[in-house]
């Protein structure tokens, strides 16, 4: 597969005549590709023409260096030699658009990944970022179901709101987007999965976003082992697709998993290119192209585009500098509790370290009070846990704690959700309104 994919990055200029100068391989450092005797601008595309035998190896343009093209190659660098000769069309990335993307598992350049037959849509778009300007963009008025009860209850949700998911690996980051992209009520879903580890793949499109899930939606997919070009250019891919849709009246849904790893390929890039790193190693350019994405998301003057971003943090430190790149820019956090994962309690959203920034534009007074009393109740279990747990608190001596222990199992179980599991958000405020009242 992996030798088709290198096939198909080469014939992608196959049919069109080369119309530009050639230039010369003249040096090769690391990833990056110096090229003179050509001219082309930051974005084009360009193409080294391999011997006979061989395949083309497709490249962009990353920066330059005195009168010299620095490029990064999409795919491997085998057979690039000395002066060899590359070629331009001028053109920069364009992405396929159309609802024939719906149901399928595509890559950064929209090939198909799934094994079904090639996509032909009449449309592309670039892959330019396209920010709706801000008083364009149509005011945040309307409650976004996500089927998650934990996030409908205690951190609500707006259409065209942008949340960030943070956590560390292995606490159910992937099954929750999972649960939200199959329960939503989005028109469509865009999923990015940007970074992932090659054996993921495959079980998040079967198993945690389901056939019924994947009918509505489109996959875009960069496996950790592809260029960190590659992988920018998948999560600009995926935002240019979920921007479409918008523009064509429809309520998107887009999930991103991760967006650290999409910082991560741009620090490669950018440090590649000689950029200085400041901030944990991460070039300022980092977070320029970072908000850039974010802000890609959000609500038009047509239509809104919901996003749930996921972010790495690494040793589960929330100040991570992407993570607080993140939540400067985006609506709302949702923390994932690596506790809460270890006693087998999922989704393992952890009510009290989340936040929405919009709870008050689209949740009623009565859910937002509810929400207050039992996360009071939530906290008290909390500081007193050990208390508890050694037998030294007698009952009746704090009688809110005492409530907390005899609603602890109810809440519990209100929190925890199966993935399969779907739950219209009237349900969960008709429950919520329930151990409220029995919190008293």
């Amino acid at each position: 597969m992996r030798g088709d994919r290198l096939h198909s990055a080469a014939t992608l200029v196959r049919s069109v005549p080369l119309t530009r100068p050639i230039g010369r391989v003249t040096q090769v450092v690391g990833t990056v590709i110096e090229v003179r005797g050509l001219q082309a601008s930051v974005g084009d595309i360009c193409w080294i023409l391999a011997d006979a035998g061989r395949h083309d190896v497709s490249a962009e343009v990353v920066g330059f260096r005195d009168e010299a093209l620095l490029l990064m190659p999409f795919d491997d660098l085998y057979g690039v030699a000395p002066g060899q000769r590359v070629t331009t069309r001028n053109q920069s990335f364009r992405v396929p658009v159309g609802p024939e993307l719906l149901g399928r598992v595509i890559d950064a350049f929209g090939r198909p990944l799934d094994g079904g037959p090639p996509i032909e849509t009449r449309e592309h778009v670039g892959a330019k970022p396209r920010i709706p300007h801000a008083m364009e963009r149509r005011r945040v008025e309307l409650p976004q179901q996500t089927g998650v009860r934990a996030i409908d209850a205690f951190v609500p949700c707006a259409r065209g709101q942008r949340v960030g998911i943070m956590a560390g690996s292995g606490v159910g980051k992937s099954v929750l987007l999972g649960m939200i992209s199959r329960h939503s009520d989005a028109d469509v879903n865009v999923v990015g999965l940007i970074g992932e580890r090659g054996r993921e793949v495959r079980e998040f499109v079967e198993e945690d976003l389901g056939p019924d899930g994947l009918a509505r939606s489109v996959v875009v997919v960069a496996t950790s082992d592809q260029s960190p070009v590659l992988r920018v250019r998948a999560a600009q891919t995926a935002m240019s697709i979920g921007e479409w849709f918008r523009d064509r009246d429809h309520n998107v849904m887009m999930v991103m998993d991760s967006v650290t790893r999409f910082a991560m390929a741009q620090r490669e890039i950018g440090l590649a290119v000689g950029e200085p790193p400041a901030t944990r190693g991460y070039p300022p350019s980092t977070f320029a192209v970072l908000a850039k994405l974010l802000e890609r998301a959000g609500t038009s003057a047509v239509n809104a585009m919901t996003a749930f971003f996921t972010v790495l943090v690494e040793g589960d430190d929330l100040q991570d500098p992407v993570g607080d790149a993140v939540r400067s820019i985006v609506d709302g956090h949702i923390v994932l509790s690596r506790d809460l994962a270890r006693k087998g309690h999922y989704p393992a959203i952890d009510v009290m370290g989340s936040v929405s920034r919009l709870a008050s534009t689209v949740a009623t007074s009565d859910q937002l009070d509810h929400g207050r009393r039992l996360s009071h109740l939530l906290k008290l279990l909390e500081d007193n846990e050990d208390l508890v747990n050694i037998g030294a608190y007698t009952s009746g001596t704090n009688p809110d704690l005492d409530r907390a222990l005899e609603l602890r199992s109810r809440i519990d179980e209100f929190l925890r959700q199966g993935l399969t599991d779907h739950v219209p958000i009237e349900t969960t405020r008709e429950l919520l309104a329930g151990l409220a009242e029995a919190a008293g």
